[in-house]
């Protein structure tokens, strides 16, 4: 999977995640659902997430937008579960037929969006990298570089740096 792809995975498994949560509770309150209850709404996340990571994990080639609504079902179906079980005013499982269009039309309309932000980032980020390293690119210089070369040369530091040394010693003699 390329860098691109996997960029493209990612952000398609967050998105499924918490358009699944957000739409669901939306969706559920449009419905005639009730107010959620802590703990429903963090099974809600946790279940979201668990979505989300396994769209981020898929790899499509195509049928994006089909796959897509098979996922945001399957968040959906586990908000509403959640958030139906952990409602103050228990109403079951049971779907009324204002919840059941909601849901579907929540569906319909995060898997277009959620495709159409793929391409759009895809058609940004192929922008940027085409612009990017023509901002950053080297300019060249017109003129000249001038080497520096030195006209005076002092012949007294070089006598004197012959001339310090110790002279040619050799290794120390064997003790007898």
């Amino acid at each position: 999977m390329s860098t691109r792809e996997a960029v493209t995975a990612r952000m398609r498994g967050a998105f499924v995640g918490s358009l699944s949560g957000a739409v669901s509770v939306a969706a559920h309150a449009m419905g005639g659902g009730t107010v959620p209850a802590e703990s429903s709404m963090v099974l809600l996340v946790l279940g979201c997430a668990a979505v989300g990571a396994v769209v981020a994990s898929a790899r499509i080639a195509s049928h994006t937008v089909l796959f897509l609504a098979g996922a945001l079902t399957l968040g959906q179906v586990i908000g509403h579960t959640t958030l139906a079980l952990g409602a103050a005013h228990r109403h079951g499982l049971a779907l009324s037929p204002a919840m059941v269009a909601m849901h579907a039309l929540a569906v319909v309309v995060s898997a277009v969006l959620i495709r159409a932000g793929e391409r759009g980032c895809a058609s940004a980020v192929s922008a940027l990298r085409r612009i990017l390293p023509a901002l950053f690119a080297a300019i060249p210089v017109v003129a000249p570089i001038a080497a520096v070369v030195p006209e005076y040369r002092p012949r007294v530091a070089r006598r004197l740096l012959v001339g310090s040394s110790v002279g040619t010693r050799g290794p120390p003699l064997p003790a007898h």
